[in-house]
C-alpha cells in the first residue's frame, strides 16, 4: 500500500492506494500533520510506502520520522519521468506540476493535454501527445484574488468565495464577486479556446481545491478530478519504482 502526501501552499492532502486504487482521502492543517499520519497507519496495518510532493514549507525531517517504518521517497527533478521536459528552466519547475504532467501522460497516453489546477494559484501545464513538456502559466487562485483587492486597496472587503448573483453586480459585494469569479473563468476558458485551436486530439484536466466550484461555471468539456494531483502522485511512483 502507498500513502501519497500532497503539501500544498495552506493544507496537506493524503490519500491510500492499493496499487492503482484509491482507498480514501484525507485533507488537514499542517500542524497537524504527524498526528494524522499515525491515524492513517494505524488504520492501515500494510502501509509500506510514504511518497511526497511538496511546495509547503514543512522540513523533509518531518516525514523521515516514520524511515524505519516505510520507504520514504520524496519527487524531485532527479526523478524518472514520462515526458521530456522543455522548460527553459528545468529545474525551476515545480514537483507539483512535474507530477501533474507526469500522471496526465501516464493516464491519458498520445494526446495533447492541459492540466489546469486551481488552488492557491491557477497553474496551466501543456504536454504534448509526444509526451513533451511544453509549459504553461500561472496565475492568481480564487483566494488570493480576493486578497489582493482587499490588502492592496483601502475600502474594499474581504470577502469569501461566493457564486455572482449576476455578471452585472449591482453592489460593491456583488461586483466584487463578479470579477474575481467570472474573471477567473473567463482566463480559463480563454486558455482552453487558445489551446484548442493550435491542437487536436486534445483533453482538459481540471484539479485543485476549487475545482467543483469552477466546473460548473466552464462551458468546455473537461475532466474535473480534484483528487488527480495525488492520483498522478500515487501513478509517478509506481512508475519510479517500475524503471528504477
Amino acid at each position: 500500500m502507498v500513502l501519497a502526501i500532497d503539501v500544498g501552499n495552506t493544507r496537506i492532502k493524503a490519500a491510500v492506494f492499493e496499487e492503482d486504487t484509491l482507498l480514501e482521502v484525507f485533507v488537514f492543517q499542517p500542524e497537524l500533520l504527524q498526528k494524522e499520519i499515525e491515524k492513517i497507519l494505524k488504520k492501515n496495518k500494510n502501509m509500506a510506502h510514504l511518497v511526497v510532493a511538496s511546495v509547503g514549507k514543512i522540513d523533509k525531517k518531518a516525514f523521515l520520522e516514520w524511515e524505519n517504518r516505510l520507504i520514504v521517497h520524496f519527487f524531485s527533478h532527479q526523478d524518472v519521468l514520462p515526458f521530456q521536459n522543455l522548460y527553459a528552466t528545468p529545474t525551476t519547475l515545480g514537483v507539483d506540476r512535474m507530477v501533474l504532467a507526469a500522471g496526465a501522460t501516464l493516464l491519458y497516453p498520445k494526446k495533447n493535454r492541459l492540466i489546469i489546477d486551481a488552488g492557491t494559484c491557477v497553474t496551466y501545464d501543456f504536454v504534448d501527445a509526444d509526451d513533451q513538456y511544453r509549459g504553461g502559466a500561472i496565475s492568481p487562485g480564487l483566494r488570493l484574488r480576493y486578497e489582493s483587492l482587499h490588502n492592496f486597496t483601502a475600502k474594499l472587503p474581504l470577502l469569501v468565495v461566493e457564486k455572482p448573483s449576476h455578471f452585472i453586480g449591482n453592489s460593491t459585494h456583488q461586483s466584487i464577486h463578479s470579477g474575481i469569479v467570472n474573471g477567473l473563468v473567463y482566463e480559463i476558458a480563454g486558455f482552453i479556446d487558445e489551446y484548442a485551436q493550435s491542437f487536436s486530439n486534445f483533453i482538459i484536466i481540471l484539479t485543485g481545491g476549487d475545482t467543483d466550484f469552477l466546473a460548473k461555471r466552464l462551458k468546455n468539456t473537461i475532466f474535473a478530478n480534484s483528487n488527480f494531483l495525488l492520483e498522478s502522485l500515487n501513478q509517478l511512483y509506481l512508475y519510479k519504482l517500475n524503471n528504477d
